[in-house]
């Protein structure tokens, strides 16, 4: 039996206003339809050929050719244009098969007659099917999801298609009972007016398909107009308007969305108003060249079926079952096909309950602690502050949830227990709904209209009794335990705000185990969309990092990368917390991973996941489209965001966006951004290579190396950021660089000339000139097979070459400078191969990609005489100047923000110069100041590097911590002369220290001068400083303040 749920029961007004306005407009009954079908001058004549081929062709009667034709031509609702696309043949084949259907129906003991017509072209397509009102169908061709996958889905300005569909007036056999009726789909290639209009451009003479503008009745325009409008404005989710039809109990539902940017939304719209009692007797689907689909859907109350209850007593009043259809559309078009929809369907769970399981199912599967108390034990029994202990516990967890609970498994379990779903769901719901209209909200969370009371709602203990006894086994019991789990931790969601673009959860962390991730979280966030799956998370209430899209090559790669993805997170997070010792934010990190089938949507799953996540940070400002949600973190929260792996060309958009919905920290909510808004590229400048360089150079030094006489291996290419300005600002000899494209070697040095170009162009090694190879060189690229080398090595598989290629020690090099390439190429398992008789075979690593080496890789190195520096000491010049990038935005206000940080026209502000110049020696000193401390920690000790890189880490962020919890905070010129030397000097003298003081939030100013008193006494006395050499420290600073 269908449950009812009236959860998301905010009003969806009409227009954009702010204020709530009536949901409703009327449509003048003359003006229904929406559409004047232009005359087909030739249907005549055709009509005569369609029956003269019929009586050749012998199979209907003759007695009954002209009204079988009638029939087909007048009953059906079909327009002219059908007609006039269709040949004489394709009609008759179309008539006759619709006969043998009737035919067929006297032979079935139940009388259904079956009719599955289909015929592609190129340019148009038409399905014919038979169908019983207000059901879906769950067997058989199933003609909407393949008018969704193969039409609407794909369809861009460059190529639309629209859709006209019909159900027709009278019944398929006219002496039954049957309510069957015949559904005619026609699917036709877009023409637009103009093609390729202004992406702005939302005139409809302008940017529509020339037979839409030929049909369209001035009314239906109109709405169109408003909605097209409307998508543009917005430029993210759906806008969904209802009008009524005068004197009718049909109402149209008209829905407009950015093309692309949801899938399979058609066959789900049919799902969701069969399941509140309501057919359709029309739709159409239209695209427009500006990039906006359009969908209206001319909705009745379902008819009485012989022999079952009236509709009355099944389902509510036509108005409210409109009223919930409304407020789902912006569920359905987050999650149009979920891992539950079966259940949907056939009336066993609501939408709303099955979208919940669907993302309780991803939880699960992320989150299910099934590593037992033998993993418990072993964790007691290893130091995990130990980071090579660490590192081995890392991969045996992997390796037990790989083999053990599987996402099929998982999903198995959840579908069994739809009822166990249901009671579960309530009691999120009873935590997370509001009612926003008050006493005129009717509808409560899991009504079912057909009880005769509302379920009560469970306590965690109740529905844990439940569980045990539903369920057939203990893993069963672990699974459907994880439903308490995800319940008790969701401080906030969306999933009741009226329009959203991806369902987001903002987490407590707590339910993490400490043996599996010791470093406890602060905040986390958890987003489905239907293209994707992401997290966001963060160590400290003040903390910044990179948000990035992981792809996967095909679906094996896809499979891992989803075991992986929260844990490659939780460490990148990890990293980013050691890596900013020197500055205010913690360490934070977003990882967007694209589903299997939807590698080519990452704009789409970024925009959608960082909206969704602004639905949690920001208060609702808009009734009917953004509704106040239930907050108990009750916290105001901030997240510093920037670009990583492939979200570079996404931050403008971004902070445009924030900007647009109204965030008062839009211009520091996201770092890298365009000089155009304020940002200092890292690229352009070089930051991130900045800190590498000076480490790289600081071995030079100390071991009195002339660079030019440096033979180098780099991963990474002249393409990217590190890669490119790697080059430009190295004078070592490269022998060998390996990028995305593949491996470029020349053990006799590649061509620095040849290797500028590219970094100008930034395009990879592919592009590289082979001409200007010596003989012994020697390019392989990823699609090439079968190359043989100068020294006669065949190259079976270039991919292959190219992923293992820096374990390879056929070419000798001095330095190794990774820029590049995914997590973990270097482990335990291979790195062995760059050991030869206890000798590592390279001298010297700089790791600037981020976690390119695990922690017992570095460790087997450096035992084995590597000079190694890890990716948190060597790459955090990139968020040094993305913390002194947020520093600016909170210190300048929105004028100044703009004259002084904003490139516009081209031209540089002085200020901008000046401070860009300023944040580059800030990050060679931090670097400098690093690199020192580790290698005199070095000699001193004999503890290998790396470890001291994570010593130096844990004491700066410990000792900021204790800091900024002391009073001496309170000491105002202690205070003031701390922060005087932490800020940049060049923003001091611009905008003044107390300005400064009086703008910057005074959580984010404790935050400097905690991590700059840390970071100098660290540097200066070492991570196991003595008792009495703080205070020593802070006596030199108090007594500088005396003297002055």
């Amino acid at each position: 039996m269908p449950s009812l749920n009236g959860i998301s029961d905010a009003v969806i007004p009409p227009s954009l206003s702010p204020q709530p306005t009536h949901i409703t407009q009327k449509i003048l009954k003359e003006d229904a339809t929406g559409y004047i079908a232009p005359e087909f001058e030739g249907k005549a004549k055709q009509m005569e050929l369609v029956m003269d081929l019929l009586e050749e062709k012998g199979f209907i009667p003759v007695d009954f050719i002209e009204s079988e034709t009638n029939w087909f031509y007048t009953s059906l609702g079909i327009d002219d244009v059908y007609f006039k696309y269709e040949s004489v043949e394709a009609i008759t084949n179309h008539i006759l098969s619709l006969y043998a259907g009737k035919i067929a129906a006297f032979s079935r003991a139940d009388g259904r007659v079956e009719v599955r017509l289909d015929r592609e072209e190129e340019d148009h397509a038409v399905y014919i099917d038979t169908s019983t009102p207000g059901v879906s169908v769950l067997k058989g061709p199933q003609y909407e999801q393949r008018i969704d996958e193969k039409y609407l889905d794909i369809s861009t300005a460059a190529r639309a298609y629209r859709v006209e569909t019909f159900r027709s007036s009278s019944p398929l056999m006219s002496d039954t009972s049957s309510i069957q009726r015949l559904r005619c789909y026609f699917v036709y290639q877009c023409d637009f007016v103009n093609p390729t209009p202004d992406p702005e451009e939302t005139d409809l003479s302008i940017v529509s398909d020339k037979t839409f503008l030929e049909k369209v009745t001035p009314n239906t325009k109109q709405i169109y107009q408003s909605v097209v409008a409307a998508v543009i404005e917005r430029r993210t989710g759906p806008v969904i308007k209802m009008f009524e039809i005068e004197n009718s109990q049909e109402k149209r539902l008209v829905i407009g969305f950015k093309q692309r940017s949801t899938m399979g939304l058609f066959s789900a719209l049919s799902d969701l108003y069969h399941y509140y009692g309501c057919t359709s007797t029309r739709k159409y689907v239209e695209q427009f060249s500006n990039g906006v689909t359009v969908m209206s859907l001319y909705l009745s109350p379902m008819p009485n079926k012989p022999g079952q209850p009236n509709r009355q007593s099944r389902f509510p009043p036509i108005d409210d079952s409109i009223q919930q259809i409304m407020k789902e559309v912006s569920l359905l078009y987050c999650i149009p096909q979920n891992m539950f929809q079966q259940h949907f369907i056939k009336g066993e769970l609501s939408l709303q309950e099955t979208i919940y399981a669907h993302s309780v199912c991803l939880f699960v599967g992320h989150f299910l602690n099934r590593l037992g108390p033998e993993y418990a034990a072993l964790t007691g029994l290893l130091d995990n502050s130990n980071s090579e202990h660490a590192e081995t516990l890392s991969k045996l967890k992997r390796r037990l949830r790989q083999e053990t609970f599987t996402s099929d498994y998982i999903f198995e379990i959840i579908n069994q227990h739809p009822e166990l779903v249901r009671s579960l769901y309530l009691a999120f719901a009873n935590a997370h709904y509001v009612q926003t209209r008050g006493e005129a909200d009717t509808f409560l969370p899991t009504l079912s209209y057909q009880r005769l009371q509302m379920d009560r709602v469970l306590s965690n203990e109740e529905l844990a009794v439940k569980i045990s006894r539903a369920v057939a086994n203990e893993n069963q019991e672990k699974i459907m335990l994880q439903f308490i789990t995800f319940n008790s931790n969701v401080l906030k969601t969306n999933f009741y705000t009226p329009t959203k673009m991806a369902v987001s959860f903002r987490m407590s962390p707590k339910f993490l185990p400490e043996e599996e991730y010791p470093q406890p979280l602060f905040g986390m966030f958890m987003v489905v969309g239907s293209e994707f799956r992401g997290f966001h998370l963060r160590f400290r209430d003040i903390a910044r990092g990179g948000i990035r899209i992981v792809h996967s090559r095909n679906k094996e790669a896809w499979s891992m990368n989803v075991r992986s993805v929260f844990d490659e997170n939780y460490n990148l997070a990890n990293t980013q917390q050691r890596k900013n010792k020197d500055i205010p934010e913690g360490g934070s990190k977003g990882v967007i991973l694209l589903d299997a089938e939807h590698q080519d949507k990452p704009t789409v799953a970024f925009q959608k996941y960082i909206d969704s996540i602004l639905d949690l940070l920001l208060p609702p400002t808009s009734p009917g489209i953004k509704d106040p949600i239930v907050d108990l973190h009750n916290q105001p929260e901030i997240l510093f965001m920037g670009p990583d792996e492939n979200t570079a060309n996404l931050v403008d958009w971004a902070t445009e966006h924030a900007k647009a919905r109204g965030a008062p920290w839009w211009k520091s909510f996201f770092t890298g951004k365009s000089p155009s808004l304020g940002g200092i590229p890292h690229d352009v400048y070089g930051m991130t290579s900045l800190s590498v360089r000076e480490h790289v150079e600081g071995i030079y030094r100390k071991l009195n190396i002339d660079p030019s006489t440096v033979r180098k291996m780099q991963t990474g290419g002249p393409d990217g950021d590190l890669g490119s300005n790697e080059i430009l600002l190295s004078n070592e000899k490269y022998v060998s660089i390996v990028d995305g494209s593949g491996v470029l070697v020349d053990p006799q040095g590649l061509s620095k000339e040849e290797l500028l170009r590219l970094v100008k162009a930034r395009q990879m090694i592919s592009n590289f000139d082979v001409t200007k190879l010596s003989e012994e060189g020697y390019r392989v690229l990823i699609e090439e097979n079968n190359v043989t080398l100068p020294n006669g090595e065949v190259v079976v598989n270039g991919t292959i070459f190219r992923n293992t290629f820096h374990l390879r020690t056929d070419i000798k090099y001095d330095v190794m400078v990774p820029c590049g390439g995914r997590p973990e190429a270097v482990d335990l398992g291979n790195v062995g191969c760059l050991i030869k008789n206890g000798v590592s075979t390279v001298p010297y690593i700089v790791e600037g990609a981020n976690l390119f080496i695990t922690q017992d890789a570095k460790l087997r190195l450096e035992k084995a005489g590597c000079i190694l520096y890890k990716d948190a000491s060597a790459n955090k010049g990139g968020v040094t100047s993305s913390s002194m990038e947020v520093l600016a935005a909170l210190a300048f206000d929105d004028r100044g923000f703009v004259e002084n940080m904003c490139v516009r026209d081209g031209k540089v502000p002085e200020f901008y110069q000046d401070y860009v110049k300023s944040v580059q020696e800030t990050i060679r000193n931090n670097a400098r100041l690093e690199f020192e401390a580790i290698w005199r920690e070095n000699e001193q000790t004999g503890k290998p590097r790396s470890l001291l890189s994570d010593e130096l880490s844990v004491a700066i962020t410990n000792l900021d911590e204790e800091l900024q919890r002391t009073e001496l905070w309170n000491n105002v010129a202690l205070r003031t002369s701390v922060l005087n030397e932490a800020l940049p000097h060049t923003l001091v003298e611009k905008i003044g220290l107390d300005k400064i003081l009086s703008r910057v939030p005074e959580n984010y100013l404790k935050a400097i001068f905690g991590s700059y008193l840390a970071s100098r006494f660290v540097y200066e006395y070492g991570s196991n400083p003595s008792q009495f050499s703080f205070f020593d420290f802070m006596s030199k600073k108090l007594n500088a303040l005396v003297k002055n």
